[in-house]
């Protein structure tokens, strides 16, 4: 007895059904992550982390822009002690106290995995999930046959999620 062939349109929708339930867990990290760097310019959920490092002494503006990284500006200068945006610096004794807004470990981890590039281990990871991403997009234009009301309609869905993307893009 010959086996049935399975129509294409049943094969994808198969295989979006469960790459789609496999893919639950991480779509849900990519969305939250997702969410919370729209506020990676403000302290929402970040906590103050102050640290304490023994420097060289006598070091200049210069030297400093490393250790202090984005809060480097320097405010003001008395004695010894230089104020920095996001901390200070005892010229004499080399002290430098750090303050660093920093998100809760998990949401730490969720946004590195969100912006990993080709210097992480897991960047792969975040080409396989694009490359999975992109499928959905294609395989839901062969879940339906065209001549099906259901395809009809989603056509209009995706006119105006297209004009809705080039709206996003170019305000």
């Amino acid at each position: 007895m010959a086996k049935r062939k399975t129509p294409a349109s049943l094969q994808v929708r198969i295989i979006h059904r469960y790459l789609g339930y496999f893919l639950s867990g991480i779509m849900f990290v990519y969305a939250l992550s997702g969410i919370i760097m729209v506020y990676r310019n403000t302290d929402f959920l970040k906590t103050e982390v102050v640290t304490e490092k023994k420097l060289a002494p006598n070091l200049n503006d210069r030297q400093l822009k490393p250790i202090f990284k984005k809060g480097a500006e320097v405010l003001k200068k008395e004695g010894d002690v230089v104020y920095l945006k996001n901390g200070n610096y005892n010229k004499k004794t080399g002290i430098a106290i750090i303050k660093k807004m920093e998100l809760p470990f998990i949401l730490d981890k969720m946004e590195h995995l969100h912006k990993a590039n080709t210097n992480s281990p897991l960047y792969f990871l975040n080409i396989f999930f694009g490359a999975a991403l992109l499928f959905f997009v294609f395989s839901a234009f062969w879940m339906y046959t065209p001549k099906m009301p259901v395809f009809k309609k989603g056509m209009y869905f995706t006119a105006g999620g297209i004009i809705l993307t080039l709206i996003l893009l170019f305000i």
